[in-house]
């Protein structure tokens, strides 16, 4: 089959607009009952029926008396008030009904007889009684067309005589999972399968926005049955979603699968993620094709489905919330698109740190770890290390100041770490970026974190963490809280396939290397062994593909792409692989002093030093805890 051609290149904000303006204005509203309305937006102004309360009620409990009854009554001169004639019991919520036109609390009278009270002070004429529509008047507006309905809004709505409302209808948004190679979650996943989850995110961003979604099954990449599901969709719902199938490989027929059922308005964006998207109708139904990688997809939803759906719904659309902070590292972008960058952000000494996580379009994790997304212009080619860069927040400031922000080495510890404090507190969170033991000195020695996790061997004492403290820190009043004893080895495929007995095999011929990443800890190690064993580092097959984690390069051994590769025993223990050690070493915490007096640190430290940490850790295998938690 021929491979498609990306039509446009199109402005994402020309796009929106365009796809809009041809979607049309589809608001249509249907008759609900009150009692189910949460939640959903008002076609119109609703008037009260009734008023509320509909008769002059006792607001205590008490009695009912006439006014001008009392009006002598004081401690020198007791008005003795009978019953019948002058006063009748009543309860909270009671009538009030004539010749009545007062209530005395209970515990304002003495009883002085039978059917006789006794009082000492007046009561003015509609005294703790709520009169007719003291809540609600009958005819009075009880809320506006295009209001989203609260709890307290259903209350006022009854209590108003309401009990059917007329709101906007929910979009119904068909979603349709393609391609030959996804299976449902639970299947048995074999060599080529990818789970699909992207159809699972549109759900809930579709109820999430206003909509109804309707998820069919994956489809193969199959012309015939992917043109039958998308006439199925655009026949049962107002809105279709296909996921995948529009980029330019050769069993990509989204494109033109649109062009032939309907229109193809347009395909191809000027966006990174996000630029394989498809725009187009039938049967005069909007259909947006969103690209497979899961950032991509999420990014072209997020600027096309949630327009559409909230225009629909009749939603309002909310302020984005926007706030400035200062950029970690360099951004360099394209000018050939708009590029939405993950942000993980952090407020140290009282500054936002806005810092970038994983660009790729298919890094799930990023949107799970993200708390912003930085919009890079088309205009732009990105933003230097320091720079203020405007970020839209996707989560609420009050967690992303409660957060630890954790810059430097990888170690599962960390999620464990995080997990326990957010247990213990939910306040509190720990938000760690895997940049190197290096990377993160930098980080600290620049503000822009909390706390380091660093292993640096210093070649010449033997010493890890202290020498490279002094050295880049010697300025700041910097602890170390000393974390774990952790073995570092050689992790190899199962079994030694390739009889891996050392650093030496490097060399080999049929030995594929995977490495760390500049700055870290372990690419320290591992270059240390190579000096020490007198090996050339471009004799090695590999030494220039890097990782950011242990558990990356434990995949890609476990995965077979690679045959050796330097790590922690916990990383080689959990993908089941074959571990060589190499010695032990510290994996300690640099942390600014001032920072120690922060509960969320001193929280941290609390789990670290628990029973239930150490214990986990032994678990895990590989760790030492005899000094964890000690502040030097």
């Amino acid at each position: 089959m021929d491979r498609n051609l990306y039509l446009d290149n199109m402005d994402v904000d020309e796009a929106l607009k365009l796809f809009l303006n041809r979607a049309g204005q589809k608001l249509e509203a249907e008759r609900i009952k009150v009692v189910g309305s949460l939640g959903r937006i008002t076609a119109e102004p609703v008037f009260a029926i009734y008023s509320s309360p509909n008769f002059n009620a006792s607001a205590m409990d008490g009695i009912a008396v006439k006014a001008r009854d009392t009006f002598e009554a004081s401690e020198v001169n007791p008005v003795i008030l009978e019953k019948g004639g002058h006063y009748e019991y009543v309860d909270t919520g009671d009538p009030i009904a004539e010749p009545y036109d007062a209530v005395i609390m209970i515990e304002d009278i003495v009883e002085a007889g039978e059917d006789k009270v006794r009082i000492i002070s007046p009561a003015f004429p509609w005294q703790h009684i709520r009169p007719i529509g003291e809540d609600i008047v009958a005819n009075e507006m009880i809320i506006a067309s295009n209001h989203v309905i609260r709890p307290v809004d259903i209350g006022a709505l009854l209590s108003g005589g309401i009990t059917d409302i007329m709101v906007y209808k929910r979009p119904k948004v068909g979603i349709i999972p393609t391609g030959t190679e996804i299976i449902e979650p639970g299947e048995e996943l074999r060599l080529g399968n990818i789970i699909e989850s992207n159809s699972r995110i549109f759900e809930g961003l579709v109820i999430e926005y206003g909509g109804e979604p309707k998820r069919y099954a994956p489809v193969p990449d199959d012309y015939d049955k992917l043109k039958a599901a998308l006439k199925k969709a655009a026949a049962e719902n107002d809105i279709v979603v296909i996921n995948a199938g529009s980029s330019a490989g050769s069993e990509d027929y989204t494109a033109r699968l649109v062009r032939e059922l309907g229109e193809l308005i347009l395909h191809g964006i000027a966006a990174k993620p996000g630029k394989p998207a498809i725009l187009g109708l039938i049967d005069a139904k909007p259909v947006i094709g969103v690209p497979g990688y899961p950032v991509s997809a999420w990014v072209v939803f997020e600027i096309f489905g949630k327009a559409l759906i909230k225009k629909w719904a009749g939603r309002p659309e909310k302020k984005e919330r926007v706030l400035e902070a200062v950029l970690s590292k360099r951004l360099v972008s394209s000018l050939k698109n708009k590029e939405y960058v993950r942000i993980k952000l952090g407020k140290v000494n009282g500054n936002l740190t806005a810092t970038p996580l994983n660009r790729g379009a298919g890094v799930t994790m990023s949107l799970v770890r993200a708390d912003g997304i930085l919009e890079i212009p088309q205009t732009s080619e990105g933003y230097d290390a320091g720079e203020k860069v405007r970020i839209k927040l996707l989560k609420d400031l009050e967690d992303i100041e409660n957060t630890i922000v954790s810059i430097g080495s990888h170690d599962l510890i960390m999620d464990i770490a995080a997990n326990m404090m957010h247990r213990r507190n939910s306040t509190y969170n720990l938000s760690s970026a895997h940049v190197g033991s290096m990377g993160g000195i930098m980080a600290i020695r620049r503000g822009e974190a909390h706390m380091a996790p660093i292993h640096l061997l210093d070649e010449k004492t033997g010493i890890y963490n202290i020498e490279y403290i002094k050295k880049y820190l010697g300025n700041l009043d910097i602890a170390l809280i000393k974390g774990v004893k952790r073995v570092q080895g050689i992790m190899t495929g199962k079994g030694n396939p390739k009889g891996v007995i050392g650093i030496e095999d490097l060399v080999r011929d049929d030995i594929q290397f995977v490495n760390r990443q500049k700055g870290a800890g372990t690419r320290i190690l591992a270059d240390y062994l190579l000096k020490k064993a007198g090996i050339d580092a471009e004799r090695i097959h590999g030494y220039e593909r890097e990782m950011t984690t242990h558990m990356a390069v434990a995949a890609a051994i476990a995965s077979g792409t690679a045959d050796m590769g330097v790590g922690v025993y916990s990383a080689a223990k959990a993908m089941d692989l074959d571990f060589i050690p190499i010695g032990e070493e510290d994996y300690d915490f640099a942390i600014p002093r001032a920072f120690l007096e922060l509960d969320m640190i001193k929280l941290f430290i609390e789990v670290i030093t628990s029973q239930e940490f150490k214990d986990c850790l032994r678990d895990m295998g590989g760790y030492g805890t005899e000094n964890t938690g000690e502040i030097i």
